[in-house]
């Protein structure tokens, strides 16, 4: 019998495999590297051996002589830029260490990449106490990658550090800061930080002075954006970027004039002007109502190929309608399409609702259908301009065809153009459309407004589908839709066609109670509720009200409220009432 034990098994059984953190032979060697009992050269030589050979060519160089060198190169290396602050605290140690302007570039480079933004606060404390700072370009890549990154007590505390020892980098990383504080729109901070550095005696600098005079221009403070630019001028630092500044500040002031004679001077000293020089005081010139100013700089900047401004039209259109002339309105789009600018949508709606405003709803009509002739393409807002114009002309077929076009293009979410056309289907009559269209509104996640409901509160109750009044009013109500006068006007409207007089009377306080004005429509549909119904007390308080608040009462009221007083006996109120209201025809 043969006999089994586990010490005839054991050879048999295969090897346990132990697991072991496996470690990259860098790190290793780093760490051994930067340990103190190691004299420098040896470390470094011991981090090149022991590197694997695939990335010999990336490694540092085989033996720096120095910590600064050692610095640079962790700070080069992607796998160990994270050690270089460690590498350059432990140097830092050292006595008599003072590191070279490469080693701080090469510092607040890989600072930034690993946004360690405790060792830049570190690093802006050791720059101050040595009075060694990296050179310009790296100094504003520092400040604005703090600025970027919000770190904003961080940058002012290094800009106090170049500051403070009248570094030349200071001047680059100054107009950095500026520039960075003005992209966030911080104008008060980019004014601030002007001052400081002025007052630290840092040379004037044309960034910084443009940047200063930018914050001030959006800070709405002309004079002095002026002050600060004669001053560069004192300086002989002009440049045409702070021309365009002055005269673009100036002419947002009002002053299109002297911001004229300003850019007549910018050519002069040989700064040629660019398109948005031109933009700026054209607009300038259309606010203004200079119409001919600003047309013959339209011709001059399109005679130099400078009218690609987009804005610059817009201005234009806009002072056109205003002035009245709106044939040059289209001239406008004309020129923008021999130019090949795209007609924006604010150009497009503009034309329309100008020619609807000024010339009536046909001369819209004829507008729209001259600029679609042109290939101009509308947007939402052009969509919605042109389906409210055929939708107050009663063209409803066309107002339908528009509408379906604007949301087959993918405007489908327009609350102005669903409004719209619900009101437009609640005056035909045609509740049905209107009410499938509501649907889908909400199914799009288009939020119905009180004009939605308004339009449909009104169609409703004068089909007398008083249910669907009050359903709708109660969905106003759940929606959180604020009620406006228009509304509490359908509402009551709708009771006092269906026979609901104390409902209007309910809705009527209501309405007053929210301290609404006492409108025409309001007080002639409450006069003719409390005359059928005998309210004697509160009709003479109406009309009370009315006197008050200067309103006028047209024929048929009048008569309505004369003939109510006098069938109650209240001769006295309605003589009161004949001499007291004039009648409005």
């Amino acid at each position: 019998m043969a006999v089994f034990s586990s010490e005839r098994l054991l050879p048999c059984s295969p090897p346990r495999k132990t697991l072991r953190r496996r470690r990259h032979p860098a790190a290793a060697a780093l760490r051994l590297a930067l340990s103190p009992p190691l004299p420098l050269r040896w470390r470094l030589a011991v981090i090149g051996a022991q590197r694997p050979p695939s990335s010999q060519a990336t490694v540092l160089s085989p033996s720096p002589s120095s910590p600064d060198d050692l610095i640079i190169a962790l700070a080069k290396s992607r796998e160990t830029e994270a050690l270089a602050f460690d590498c350059y605290q432990k140097a830092r140690a050292q006595p008599g260490f003072r590191p070279q302007k490469q080693t701080l570039n090469a510092l607040a480079r890989c600072l930034l990449k690993c946004r360690q933004w405790d060792a830049v606060w570190a690093l802006a404390e050791d720059l101050r106490a040595m009075g060694v700072f990296p050179d310009g370009p790296a100094c504003a890549r520092l400040v604005r990658g703090c600025i970027k990154a919000r770190k904003f007590k961080l940058a002012e505390a290094l800009l106090g550090a170049f500051l403070s020892d009248g570094s030349t980098a200071a001047v680059p990383a100054v107009a950095a800061a500026m520039a960075a504080f003005n992209k966030l729109h911080m104008y008060s901070t980019t004014a601030r930080v002007h001052a400081q550095a002025r007052a630290a005696g840092a040379p004037p600098d044309p960034a910084a002075f443009c940047a200063a005079m930018d914050a001030h221009r959006r800070l709405g403070d002309p004079d002095q954006v002026l002050a600060l630019f004669l001053e560069l001028e004192s300086a002989g630092g002009l440049t045409a970027r702070a021309y365009a500044v002055l005269c673009d500040a100036l002419g947002r002031s009002g002053r299109a004039f002297e911001a004229l004679r300003r850019f007549r001077e910018m050519a002069e000293r040989g700064f040629p002007p660019d398109a948005a020089a031109y933009s700026s005081l054209i607009g300038a010139f259309a606010m203004a109502k200079e119409a001919e100013i600003a047309e013959d700089l339209f011709q001059e900047a399109r005679a130099g190929g400078l009218a690609a401004d987009p804005g610059l039209f817009l201005r234009l259109v806009l002072m056109h309608v205003e002035t009245g002339a709106l044939d040059k309105t289209l001239a406008a789009v004309r020129a923008m399409r021999e130019l090949d600018l795209r007609v924006s949508d604010c150009v497009f709606s503009a034309v329309v609702n100008g020619h609807a405003k000024k010339l009536g709803l046909r001369a819209a009509v004829r507008a729209f259908e001259e600029l679609t002739a042109m290939g101009c393409a509308p947007g939402q807002v052009g969509y919605a301009s042109a389906v409210g114009v055929y939708a107050r002309l009663g063209l409803l077929p066309a107002a339908e065809a528009l509408f379906q076009e604007m949301t087959g293009r993918g405007f489908d979410r327009c609350v102005v153009a669903y409004a719209t056309m619900i009101s437009a289907y609640g005056k035909a009559g045609k509740l049905r459309e209107a009410g499938r269209l509501l649907a889908a509104m909400k199914e799009k996640g288009c939020e119905p407004n009180a004009w939605v409901y308004n339009a449909l509160i009104d169609a409703h109750g004068r089909a007398g589908d008083l249910r669907r009044v009050e359903r709708l009013w109660k969905e106003m109500r759940r929606r959180r839709v604020a009620a406006d006068r228009v509304s509490y006007t359908a509402m009551i409207g709708a009771y006092a066609r269906a026979g609901e007089l104390g409902a209007c009377a309910r809705l009527y306080e209501e309405l007053r109670l929210s301290g609404a004005a006492l409108d025409r429509a309001v007080a002639g549909i409450m006069v003719g509720v409390f005359a059928r119904g005998g309210r004697v007390d509160e009709l003479v308080r109406l009309l009370q009200e009315a006197k008050a608040e200067g309103l006028r009462l047209d024929e048929r009221l009048h008569g309505s409220a004369v003939c109510a007083l006098r069938d109650a006996g209240l001769e006295a109120q309605a003589r009161w009432l004949q001499q007291s209201f004039p009648v409005s025809r």
